[in-house]
């Protein structure tokens, strides 16, 4: 399936979750926030949350300073 991340096509396999996702953007760890088709989904969904063939999703990470 095909979904845009941040505006950019990516191809990922049917079915995958928020966590298949932030495996493959290398996020685990991180500070972040997902939006999908603007819909903020919390983390304890990740595992759950199957992506759709044309979702829009936007990942937000925080970073920090002073």
């Amino acid at each position: 399936m095909q979904i845009q991340v941040n505006g950019e096509p990516l191809e990922l396999a049917d079915n995958a979750t928020i966590s298949v996702l932030v495996t493959q953007m290398i996020l685990e760890g991180q500070r972040y926030a997902i939006e999908i088709n603007e819909e903020i989904i919390s983390r304890s969904h990740h595992d759950t949350y199957c992506l759709s063939d044309g979702d829009q999703v936007e990942i937000v990470q925080a970073i920090g300073g002073g």
